[in-house]
């Protein structure tokens, strides 16, 4: 089964989250950064559970609250 990453609320660190989500993504610093202002927000859908878990885990570790949303 797997699941989409959402990035509830990006807490105090933005820039450290934008620079997470960037990593994750591929997006451009700038998308990046506009990707975190609009939380709560979809980041990567359809990943396979354990990825999806580890994708949360990089977002918290930079001060995000973010979730698995089972798909």
């Amino acid at each position: 089964m797997g699941g989409d990453v959402v990035l509830v609320e990006p807490g105090a660190q933005v820039l450290r989250v934008a620079r997470v989500v960037r990593r994750l993504t591929g997006l451009s610093l700038w998308r990046s950064e506009l990707l975190v202002d609009q939380a709560p927000v979809l980041v990567l859908g359809g990943l396979p559970e354990e990825a999806a878990e580890l994708t949360v885990t990089a977002l918290r570790d930079a001060g995000a609250v973010a979730e698995v949303r089972t798909t």
